[in-house]
């Protein structure tokens, strides 16, 4: 279980396909921290960390990861989101986000504002998820509040800080990105949906 906040930025340092899967190698200062075996949030993907080296560590998408998420459209170079798994008794500062994907959006417009910047994403609607007005969105790990709730698209306010210590301050129309959809809002629509 994670929360959405962004503890850290990695570089992917190293890609290496083997049969249908992907390892991949990050560097960050988080790394000595790390144990073989614990989960980590990679824009939001819950990623097991294989092996350590450093302040490298190696974790391994398979297919089924690759196929729905943004993981398998990373590059060396690229900058990603990372949060280690919450500890039980710290604060819950963000959403409960379990780091499960659901789908994919697109980054469709970026406006900046009088001091944050409003970012609104486009997603498929056959996946039958749904965005609440005022609701949690997890977008590429980070913890958000939804803002013009519509029926394929969403918007979130972005404060400087969150632009400047995640990779939002990167992110340019036509991008895409990791969805996670409130675990509570799913519950209530799948509750409202088996009553119909």
């Amino acid at each position: 279980m994670f929360t959405g906040i962004i503890e850290e930025l990695g570089i992917v340092k190293a890609l290496q396909k083997d049969k249908d899967n992907l390892h991949i190698t990050i560097k960050s200062s988080i790394t000595g921290e790390l144990k073989i075996d614990q989960s980590v949030a990679h824009n939001g993907v819950c990623l097991t960390v294989v092996s350590t080296h450093n302040d490298e560590y190696i974790v391994t998408a398979i297919k089924e990861t690759l196929d729905k998420t943004t993981i398998g459209e990373l590059k060396a170079g690229d900058i990603v989101n990372l949060e280690r798994a919450m500890k039980l008794g710290d604060r819950l500062d963000g959403h409960i986000v379990q780091g499960h994907v659901d789908q994919t959006a697109t980054c469709v417009n970026i406006i900046e504002e009088n001091g944050s910047w409003s970012y609104t994403f486009k997603y498929d609607t056959t996946l039958n998820n749904i965005t609440i007005e005022k609701g949690s969105i997890t977008v590429n790990g980070v913890s958000l509040t939804v803002v013009n709730s519509m029926v394929n698209k969403f918007s979130v306010a972005i404060i400087p800080y969150t632009h400047e210590h995640t990779t939002f301050k990167d992110l340019k129309a036509g991008d895409n990105v990791n969805l996670e959809f409130d675990v509570v809002g799913k519950y209530v629509k799948r509750l409202n949906d088996l009553r119909q």
